[in-house]
């Protein structure tokens, strides 16, 4: 089965780099505009709403939280929105994220897994991995994202 992994060591604190990945404001700058809508609680919906082919609103992703351990590991489903899928099947997938202590840094881990043999999420998701773990690092390092330009 596919699996995307990558690592990324962070000058910021486990407690910064967490931010990151849950605070509105700060999901918003690494996901193209797009905000984090949910409970944090396992069991629970999650959606990533923002600009995109059907408007402002645009559901570019969403599944349902499987841990949410601050500041150590965030796990969940992940399914792209309808406009993605232009008729096709929902499929399933996970992401892990893992953060861990390094001397005084943080050493981020994403592992993008489970993925079906057919998902035509999977070509996208390996390139746009690439940029949103560079905004993280370059957010927490220095207080804004890179300019990609326009990623649609």
């Amino acid at each position: 089965m596919k699996e995307l992994k990558y690592q990324f060591y962070i000058g910021g604190t486990p407690a910064q780099v967490w931010d990151s990945l849950v605070s509105p404001d700060k999901v918003q700058q690494i996901y193209y505009g797009s905000t984090i809508h949910s409970s944090f609680t396992a069991g629970e919906p999650l959606k990533y709403i923002g600009p995109g082919a059907d408007g402002p609103d645009t559901l570019h992703v969403y599944g349902t939280v499987l841990e949410f351990s601050p500041e150590q590991a965030f796990r969940f489903t992940h399914k792209v929105g309808p406009s993605y899928l232009k008729g096709g099947e929902p499929y399933e997938s996970r992401i892990s994220w893992l953060l861990e202590p390094v001397g005084g840094c943080t050493k981020l881990t994403l592992i993008h897994d489970q993925w079906q043999p057919d998902d035509p999420s999977y070509g996208p998701s390996e390139s746009s991995w690439w940029q949103i773990l560079s905004n993280i690092k370059t957010l927490v390092e220095t207080g804004s994202t890179l300019d990609f330009g326009s990623w649609e």
